[in-house]
Protein backbone atom coordinates (compact mmCIF):
# COMPACT_ATOMS: atom_id res chain seq x y z
CA UNK A 1 0.00 0.00 0.00
CA UNK A 2 2.63 2.35 0.39
CA UNK A 3 3.76 2.15 -3.11
CA UNK A 4 0.35 2.79 -4.22
CA UNK A 5 0.34 6.11 -2.02
CA UNK A 6 3.65 7.17 -2.99
CA UNK A 7 2.42 7.35 -7.13
CA UNK A 8 -1.04 9.92 -6.38
CA UNK A 9 1.96 11.87 -4.34
CA UNK A 10 4.03 12.66 -7.56
CA UNK A 11 1.15 13.29 -9.81
CA UNK A 12 -0.20 15.49 -7.57
CA UNK A 13 3.27 17.25 -7.60
CA UNK A 14 3.84 17.42 -10.93
CA UNK A 15 0.04 18.62 -11.76
CA UNK A 16 1.05 21.30 -9.25
CA UNK A 17 3.56 22.43 -11.05
CA UNK A 18 2.17 22.97 -14.22
CA UNK A 19 -0.68 25.18 -13.14
CA UNK A 20 1.62 27.81 -11.39
CA UNK A 21 3.80 27.92 -14.33
CA UNK A 22 1.27 28.44 -16.66
CA UNK A 23 -0.95 30.80 -14.07
CA UNK A 24 2.19 33.01 -13.78
CA UNK A 25 2.52 33.21 -17.30
CA UNK A 26 -0.95 35.01 -17.96
CA UNK A 27 -1.85 38.16 -16.43
CA UNK A 28 -5.16 38.75 -14.48
CA UNK A 29 -7.88 40.71 -16.12
CA UNK A 30 -8.86 43.46 -13.86
CA UNK A 31 -11.82 45.20 -15.06
CA UNK A 32 -13.77 48.57 -13.98
CA UNK A 33 -16.97 50.23 -14.75
CA UNK A 34 -17.61 53.38 -13.61
CA UNK A 35 -21.55 53.60 -13.41
CA UNK A 36 -22.39 57.21 -12.54
CA UNK A 37 -19.44 59.17 -13.24
CA UNK A 38 -19.33 62.99 -11.41
CA UNK A 39 -19.05 65.18 -14.60
CA UNK A 40 -20.77 65.47 -17.57
CA UNK A 41 -18.38 67.31 -20.59
CA UNK A 42 -20.06 69.68 -23.54
CA UNK A 43 -18.79 70.82 -26.70
CA UNK A 44 -20.67 74.07 -27.33
CA UNK A 45 -20.10 76.67 -30.72
CA UNK A 46 -21.38 79.84 -30.69
CA UNK A 47 -22.96 80.67 -33.46
CA UNK A 48 -23.96 84.11 -35.41
CA UNK A 49 -27.38 84.49 -36.09
CA UNK A 50 -27.00 88.41 -36.73
CA UNK A 51 -26.72 90.61 -40.13
CA UNK A 52 -22.91 90.24 -40.33
CA UNK A 53 -20.65 88.25 -41.52
CA UNK A 54 -17.69 88.17 -39.01
CA UNK A 55 -18.02 85.35 -36.83
CA UNK A 56 -17.64 86.20 -33.26
CA UNK A 57 -15.07 86.52 -31.31
CA UNK A 58 -14.59 84.43 -28.09
CA UNK A 59 -12.67 84.54 -24.86
CA UNK A 60 -12.85 83.03 -21.87
CA UNK A 61 -14.47 85.82 -19.85
CA UNK A 62 -16.46 86.51 -22.59
CA UNK A 63 -17.62 82.69 -22.93
CA UNK A 64 -18.17 82.51 -19.03
CA UNK A 65 -20.55 86.06 -19.41
CA UNK A 66 -22.42 84.22 -21.87
CA UNK A 67 -23.01 80.93 -20.46
CA UNK A 68 -24.17 82.37 -17.12
CA UNK A 69 -26.38 84.83 -19.08
CA UNK A 70 -27.85 81.65 -20.67
CA UNK A 71 -28.30 80.21 -16.88
CA UNK A 72 -30.13 82.92 -15.57
CA UNK A 73 -32.02 83.61 -18.22
CA UNK A 74 -33.38 79.94 -17.80
CA UNK A 75 -33.23 78.82 -13.99
CA UNK A 76 -32.64 82.42 -12.78
CA UNK A 77 -30.69 82.66 -9.16
CA UNK A 78 -30.66 78.85 -9.12
CA UNK A 79 -28.85 78.63 -12.68
CA UNK A 80 -26.00 80.32 -11.75
CA UNK A 81 -25.37 78.37 -8.85
CA UNK A 82 -24.35 75.64 -11.14
CA UNK A 83 -20.85 75.29 -11.29
CA UNK A 84 -19.33 75.43 -14.71
CA UNK A 85 -15.64 74.82 -15.44
CA UNK A 86 -14.56 76.07 -18.77
CA UNK A 87 -11.95 73.63 -20.06
CA UNK A 88 -10.96 75.35 -23.70
CA UNK A 89 -11.63 77.82 -26.02
CA UNK A 90 -10.76 77.84 -29.56
CA UNK A 91 -12.03 78.55 -32.95
CA UNK A 92 -12.28 75.77 -35.37
CA UNK A 93 -12.55 76.80 -38.72
CA UNK A 94 -14.86 80.07 -38.31
CA UNK A 95 -16.84 79.31 -35.21
CA UNK A 96 -15.85 79.45 -31.46
CA UNK A 97 -16.15 76.72 -29.67
CA UNK A 98 -15.64 75.49 -26.02
CA UNK A 99 -15.05 72.81 -24.61
CA UNK A 100 -16.75 72.90 -20.45
CA UNK A 101 -17.51 70.22 -18.18
CA UNK A 102 -20.57 70.29 -15.83
CA UNK A 103 -22.19 67.91 -12.92
CA UNK A 104 -23.63 65.08 -13.87
CA UNK A 105 -27.22 65.95 -11.98
CA UNK A 106 -27.29 69.29 -13.36
CA UNK A 107 -26.09 68.53 -17.39
CA UNK A 108 -29.69 68.80 -18.52
CA UNK A 109 -30.74 71.82 -16.68
CA UNK A 110 -27.60 73.31 -18.62
CA UNK A 111 -28.30 71.88 -22.09
CA UNK A 112 -31.60 73.41 -22.18
CA UNK A 113 -30.73 76.49 -21.17
CA UNK A 114 -27.92 77.15 -23.62
CA UNK A 115 -29.97 75.63 -26.56
CA UNK A 116 -32.62 77.98 -26.08
CA UNK A 117 -30.58 81.18 -25.27
CA UNK A 118 -30.31 84.06 -27.70
CA UNK A 119 -28.26 86.57 -26.73
CA UNK A 120 -25.21 88.70 -27.32
CA UNK A 121 -26.73 92.00 -28.11
CA UNK A 122 -27.23 95.13 -26.17
CA UNK A 123 -31.06 94.55 -25.71
CA UNK A 124 -31.13 91.14 -24.63
CA UNK A 125 -28.83 91.27 -21.54
CA UNK A 126 -27.00 88.49 -22.46
CA UNK A 127 -23.33 90.26 -22.26
CA UNK A 128 -22.98 93.72 -23.61
CA UNK A 129 -21.21 92.83 -27.12
CA UNK A 130 -22.60 94.90 -29.56
CA UNK A 131 -20.38 93.91 -32.57
CA UNK A 132 -21.27 90.18 -32.11
CA UNK A 133 -24.44 90.27 -33.18
CA UNK A 134 -27.15 88.07 -32.20
CA UNK A 135 -25.61 84.95 -30.80
CA UNK A 136 -26.71 81.58 -29.59
CA UNK A 137 -25.48 78.28 -28.32
CA UNK A 138 -25.12 74.91 -30.12
CA UNK A 139 -24.62 72.06 -28.34
CA UNK A 140 -22.26 69.73 -30.11
CA UNK A 141 -21.80 66.86 -28.10
CA UNK A 142 -22.27 65.51 -25.50
CA UNK A 143 -20.83 63.13 -22.94
CA UNK A 144 -19.81 61.58 -19.56
CA UNK A 145 -16.55 60.95 -20.55
CA UNK A 146 -14.27 63.34 -22.22
CA UNK A 147 -12.00 60.34 -24.27
CA UNK A 148 -15.14 59.51 -25.78
CA UNK A 149 -16.57 62.71 -26.39
CA UNK A 150 -13.22 63.90 -28.60
CA UNK A 151 -12.88 60.61 -30.95
CA UNK A 152 -9.46 60.37 -29.27
CA UNK A 153 -7.01 60.39 -26.05
CA UNK A 154 -8.21 63.60 -25.45
CA UNK A 155 -4.54 64.77 -25.37
CA UNK A 156 -5.59 66.99 -28.37
CA UNK A 157 -7.98 68.81 -26.40
CA UNK A 158 -5.45 70.33 -23.94
CA UNK A 159 -2.96 71.10 -26.27
CA UNK A 160 -2.40 75.48 -26.26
Amino acid sequence: MATSASTPATTTSTTTKRKSSISESTPKTIHFTARTPTWTYLKLQLMNHGITSTPPTLDPLTARTYLSAALTQFLGLTGTAIPIDILKVSAEGRTPTVWTRVPRDDASAVVAALSSWIGGGMNTGGGGDASAGNVAWRVCAKGNYLGALVQGSGGELFVP
